[in-house]
């Protein structure tokens, strides 16, 4: 019955045994549940990795099941985690596969399809953005993963984005959750709420990337280098491609006129996504990066997390997570 959770039949008779007799030994569970001993201790240690048992402090060496409604919050938690992986892994395959498209493109200068187009330069770059704005008929949606914006960036996109939305085009924008900690660019984007654009923020984006009425897109050759050159790419496959990755980050996206909520884990998005990217081995420079904040900040992060679940280290942070079902154990190797 709660197979989707994780717990097979054999770990959920031996869990449900438990809580009807917690004094019984494996012989005991054996005999009560028809059961083998091996049996019976393989579901054991399964329901240990689980972490529906723990170490019976009034009868050392011995473990007792936890009360069934913490037990069901590890297992929702762990499913979560292991959901909110999986689509970060999609989405990050989806990129991927952009910025392969741009990396061939920039390999290959002198081809030239129908489907792409290849700018060099910055200012080619704005120049083509212009172009494609005053195209726009009815929609665009674009990534911002750079963190808080400058004053004069912000004020120099205002006359460009309220002539847009003055006709009406629907405009969805995502940016990182640490601009939240930025006075100019919440004042920027509640100036673009009143204009009717819409904001969201989410952990970490993959790429820098426009798209403009799910028919053209643009995204960056470098996404170190984001002036080094872009390309805009017009293929039905791959704009489909990159819509689903847009539309799966969007619905997991906290509007920025809302207070962000902690998860059943006590996280807040930011903090799960640092747990993800701890569990992958980066480093404080390269989470970040990812997270749009500064190395101390990301190091005060990991810090924090280490202390909530009281780890010395990293390594011991990643396996304390893994046993409370924080995190995909597929994630822990890296990537």
């Amino acid at each position: 019955m709660l197979d989707q959770l994780g717990l097979d039949a054999d770990c959920e008779h031996i869990y449900r045994s438990m809580l009807v007799a917690p004094e019984e030994g494996v012989t005991d569970l054996a005999r009560r549940t028809g059961m083998s001993e091996p049996q019976v201790r393989a579901a054991l240690d399964r329901l240990s990795e689980l972490a529906l048992l723990r170490p019976w402090h009034e009868r050392p060496g011995q473990l007792r099941a936890i009360s069934p409604d913490l037990g069901m919050e590890v297992l929702l938690a762990r499913q979560q985690a292991e959901l909110a992986s999986q689509q970060q892994r999609v989405a990050e395959s989806r990129a991927a596969a952009a910025q392969l498209i741009a990396q061939y493109a920039d390999l290959r200068p002198a081809d030239r399809t129908p489907d792409v187009e290849q700018l060099l330069g910055l200012d080619r770059i704005r120049d083509r953005i212009a172009e494609l704005t005053r195209e726009i008929d009815a929609e665009v949606m674009s990534f911002s993963p750079d963190g808080a914006q400058t004053m004069e960036n912000m004020e120099a996109s205002k006359p460009l984005d309220a002539e847009v939305l003055a006709r009406g085009v629907r405009m969805r924008s995502l940016y990182l959750d640490s601009v939240r900690n930025s006075p100019p660019s919440i004042a920027y984007a509640n100036w673009l709420a009143g204009q009717g654009g819409q904001v969201r923020t989410v952990p970490s984006l993959p790429v820098r990337m426009i798209i403009i009425d799910r028919r053209v897109a643009l995204v960056p050759v470098d996404g170190d280098d984001t002036a080094r050159g872009a390309l805009v790419l017009h293929g039905h496959g791959t704009i489909t491609a990159l819509c689903a990755l847009f539309e799966t980050l969007w619905t997991t996206a906290t509007p920025l006129g809302e207070v962000q909520v902690r998860d059943v884990r006590g996280l807040t998005a930011q903090e799960a996504e640092a747990l993800r990217l701890l569990g992958k081995g980066l480093t404080d420079e390269a989470i970040a990066k990812r997270l749009g904040v500064s190395p101390r900040t990301a190091r005060r992060i990991a810090a924090d997390l280490m202390e909530l679940l009281g780890a010395r280290s990293r390594f011991q942070a990643g396996v304390y997570a893994a046993q409370r079902g924080w995190c995909d154990p597929q994630e822990r190797g890296g990537s």
